[in-house]
């Protein structure tokens, strides 16, 4: 009988070949690898791989560089300065996913190696005596403004900026995570990551860009930060994380200029853990939201938590939600209606009612323009990999 079901097995092919195709594994691409310098003049795709930046990397006017998901690009400060520049006509197309974000790292992991990521447009500015271009102040020193509102730098999708901040050329010219001259509504920024840099998370030179779903987390000056008449109109899903040092969660102005436009964001979260100190001591910037110099906006649905007394030698300094730094602004931003800040949920702060800088500035917010409530959601944000670094979340 064994024998006959041999047979009938061998003739009917109830044995299958254990070396089939079928159970032989799948074959494995290794990342790819090499050194991204210099300025990029053609087209270049990079595909998931880990990459060295050395220098100060271009993308030239007219060119597309796009980095697949997955992938790594690591800067080292022995090398000398190093950021990542879309030169205005450029396009930069990080194509993350919210399980293979695109990370740019440094070496040695410390705070201020690099100069980030930086994108030029020719989008419409309102920098200092209401000029509408300037030169920029990232040690490139590049004319930046323009007429093109709908400018395109590309599509940042899934991306984390870590350690960046670096003081480039002179030692006087400083870098963000982010930083985007005059970056038009064309351009996509979605998802992005700026991680433990040396100055602000974010940083908008004027333009009409917007953003969502953005974490800054442990950087060092401002979590968020713009000047030169940024306008950008469709932000959700801002959130900071302040710890270690850390100075305002928002620094907003318009470079003295009273403009007849403004900023919108909806959904912010400001949280400043416990411990968290100035960046630099006898300077101090504790406050969840600042305005100066003009600085207007529509804020809504906002958390902010943590923004409590501070104290350096024998002086205690009262953190607010809410400070207006100058009369002019006060004037003009808060009595013209310029500025709104509407269902803000304040915890652990200790001034939760709008504050002047000094007592000559009182702030009397017109009715409905700031609004206090327990209902406030801020950031509604996925948690993933594209959030979490060495094994914990960002999101707090």
């Amino acid at each position: 009988m064994k024998t006959k079901f041999f047979a009938l097995a061998l003739a009917t092919g109830l044995f299958l070949n254990s070396c089939s195709s079928s159970d032989d594994p799948t074959p494995v691409t290794p990342p790819a690898t090499g050194e991204i310098t210099g300025t990029i003049t053609a087209n270049k795709t990079f595909a998931y791989g880990n990459y060295t930046l050395k220098g100060i990397v271009k993308v030239a006017s007219g060119v597309t560089v796009t980095f697949e998901a997955g992938s790594t690009i690591t800067a080292n400060k022995t090398t000398g300065d190093n950021a990542l520049v879309v030169l205005n006509g450029g396009k930069l197309n990080i194509s993350g996913t919210a399980d293979k974000p695109v990370v740019f790292t440094e070496a040695s992991a410390t705070p201020g190696s690099w100069g980030g990521i930086i994108m030029y447009g020719d989008a419409p500015i309102k920098a200092i005596g209401g000029v509408t271009t300037s030169t920029s102040e990232d040690g490139n020193a590049l004319p930046y403004g323009g007429t093109n509102a709908t400018h395109n730098g590309g599509s940042l999708n899934y991306a984390r900026v870590e350690y960046a901040g670096a003081k480039l050329a002179d030692g006087t010219k400083e870098n963000n995570g982010f930083t985007f001259y005059s970056v038009g509504s064309g351009t996509t920024l979605d998802h992005l990551v700026s991680y433990k840099g040396a100055d602000d998370g974010y940083e908008f030179f004027g333009g009409t860009v917007s953003m969502t779903n953005a974490i800054s987390y442990g950087n060092y000056d401002d979590a968020f930060d713009w000047q030169d008449g940024w306008q950008g109109q469709n932000n959700s899903n801002w959130y900071a994380y302040q710890t270690g040092k850390g100075n305002f969660g928002m620094e907003i102005e318009c470079s003295n200029n009273n403009n007849a436009f403004w900023p919108k964001i909806t959904n912010i979260t400001l949280k400043r853990e416990a411990g968290c100190v100035p960046e630099v001591a006898g300077d101090v910037q504790v406050d969840a939201f600042q305005f100066k110099k003009e600085g207007n906006g529509d804020y809504s649905n906002i958390i902010i938590s943590g923004y409590g007394n501070y104290t350096e030698g024998t002086t205690v300094y009262n953190g607010a939600a809410v400070k207006i730094q100058d009369a002019t602004t006060n004037t003009n931003q808060v009595n013209g209606s310029k500025l709104k800040l509407t269902n803000v949920t304040i915890s652990s702060t200790t001034q939760v009612v709008p504050v002047g800088a000094t007592s000559a500035i009182v702030v009397n917010f017109p009715v409905g323009n700031f609004t206090s409530s327990t209902s406030a959601t801020g950031a509604s944000l996925t948690a993933g990999t594209w959030a979490t670094v060495g094994g914990t979340s960002l999101i707090k």
